[in-house]
């Protein structure tokens, strides 16, 4: 095994766990400040509660990828049902936050498209909860269980990418650049084990084809309808 292969084959997940840290505070250093911490008029007390939620669930992935690597095992399987009981809050909090925040918008600032909108945050809570229901199914075959951890991360990461200033980063390619985080998971096990495993195979068309299609519809009028319908 080759140093560069031997490296990947220890560290990866963990310095993927930072790479995503690194894309989330990136991504909202930019709006952050006006738009939470000193946002004029004051966010709903969710947008907090969420903000706080997602990011435990960051500091919690490199935590849990750390403690693998150090072979904490133990320890990393009692933290992880806070990390179950943490998972679970994330898409009730990020599907109440996307409503009460579209109300916001339409009520402090005259927005009109709100209901479009919704749809990208519906899909990116169903992103996140498939692979992370199945990690914990899976929880103690280890090979299933850290991929999809790192696919059920990745999908929380299209928020941050959308706040990438467009001189990094080009508008609209924010699930691309996730699909990249994703593949680079692939690339990962072709490099260590010469295949792919199949979470990969199998999460990066569904991510691919699922995303291509909210982009597609997310302004059909009959989403709209169902958009209006949810926020009345």
């Amino acid at each position: 095994m080759s140093k560069i292969t031997a490296v990947l084959d220890r560290y990866f997940y963990l310095f993927m766990s930072l790479v995503i840290a690194a894309v989330v505070v990136y991504g909202f250093s930019h709006t952050v400040d006006k738009r939470l911490i000193h946002a004029i008029p004051p966010r709903p007390a969710i947008l907090y509660l969420h903000a706080a939620v997602f990011s435990g669930w960051v500091i919690l992935h490199i935590l849990q990828s750390a403690l693998i690597r150090m072979r904490k095992v133990w320890l990393h399987r009692l933290i992880g049902w806070f990390g179950v009981a943490l998972g679970a809050a994330i898409p009730v909090l990020g599907v109440s936050a996307a409503i009460v925040m579209a109300h916001f918008k339409m009520h402090y600032f005259h927005s009109t498209d709100e209901a479009s909108g919704l749809m990208f945050s519906f899909f990116d809570m169903t992103a996140f909860s498939i692979p992370f229901v199945l990690a914990v199914w899976w929880r103690k075959k280890q090979e299933l269980h850290r991929r999809l951890i790192l696919v059920a991360s990745c999908a929380l990461t299209s928020a941050a990418f959308a706040r990438f200033p467009s001189s990094v980063l080009p508008p609209g390619l924010f699930y691309v650049d996730l699909d990249v985080l994703i593949l680079t998971g692939a690339m990962r096990d072709l490099i260590v084990k010469r295949h792919i495993q199949a979470v990969y195979l199998c999460a990066l068309p569904l991510f691919a084809l699922a995303q291509a299609l909210v982009i597609y519809t997310c302004d059909w009028p009959y989403w709209i309808r169902i958009g209006n319908a949810i926020l009345r």
